[in-house]
């Protein structure tokens, strides 16, 4: 029974246009069945829960799936999320793998981190729990955000500080070997066609950055050269349609080497990175 109506879940899912119909469906029914996506198939006929029809009809909506949860995935974590913080994405995973692996590669015993604009934790808790001697700093300006952010970094190695990304730390100023940060990176142009479950539920905060996008970008460049060594590495995420135009901004007049820009998963352009350039 759970799975014939799974399937007529999905068409529901689908016809409302979510991106991943078959996955979010399941992943519902996972949930208010108290079991995993993998074991639906041992949800009896009498077990079935009418109050999955109540959490797809909330999906159907385009409220996002990890506000309903309650939780979202991100490489190796399980995150507590929900109205007021922005919901990490698969596709900044890539963006943390780089740099998990040029932290690694980093001849320096206990590696200094700071990840800015930190929403949920979600990529400075992957750091340090993937980089196991590393000393990890998180900064996050939003109140709302910060609910979320203390409950996933509560009995971490992760230092979180309440503060503005652009002017944090000053007492790690040129100390820093990696600097990351998932920015608000969305031109205000294309308000429109931003996803429901991003433009409706996403806190602006972390979405919109000036007319090209960029604005907040080029501000976080004087704050990444700041709190960087020499030869310390900067990694920022930018819209896939900016690519070329983040690593013009950290260039060898600002004081950086080697910029360049990564490609995701799907082969799109996706984050940006540069070394600050030795005196």
């Amino acid at each position: 029974m759970l799975l014939a109506e799974v399937a007529q879940a999905t068409r529901r899912l689908a016809d409302a246009g979510v991106p991943s119909p078959r996955f979010d469906a399941e992943e519902l029914a996972a949930f208010v069945h108290g079991v995993k996506r993998g074991e639906l198939h041992t949800v009896k006929d009498a077990d079935f829960d009418a109050r999955y029809w109540e959490v797809v009809a909330r999906r159907e909506a385009r409220e996002p799936l990890q506000h309903i949860t309650g939780r979202a995935f991100f490489r190796y974590l399980e995150l507590q999320v929900g109205p007021g913080v922005f919901v990490p994405r698969p596709e900044t995973e890539s963006v943390v793998g780089w740099a998990i692996d040029a932290v690694r590669a980093m001849d320096v015993v206990e590696p200094l981190i700071v990840d800015l604009c930190t929403g949920s934790g979600a990529i400075a808790l992957a750091l340090a729990q993937e980089v196991p001697r590393s000393r990890v700093h998180a900064v996050e300006v939003s109140e709302d955000a910060l609910v979320w952010t203390r409950k996933n970094v509560e009995g971490s190695r992760v230092v979180l500080h309440e503060g503005d990304a652009l002017t944090a730390l000053p007492e790690l100023d040129g100390q820093v070997d990696l600097v990351i940060s998932n920015p608000p990176y969305i031109p205000l142009t294309e308000w429109e066609y931003v996803a429901p479950e991003a433009r409706d539920y996403d806190p602006e905060l972390a979405l919109f950055s000036g007319e090209d996008g960029l604005d907040f970008i080029r501000r976080l460049e004087r704050t990444a050269h700041r709190l960087l060594r020499p030869g310390g590495l900067v990694v920022i995420e930018h819209a896939d349609t900016q690519g070329g135009q983040v690593p013009w901004i950290f260039n060898e007049e600002a004081g950086w080497a080697d910029a360049a820009d990564h490609p995701d998963l799907n082969n799109r352009p996706r984050f940006a990175t540069a070394r600050k350039a030795m005196p």
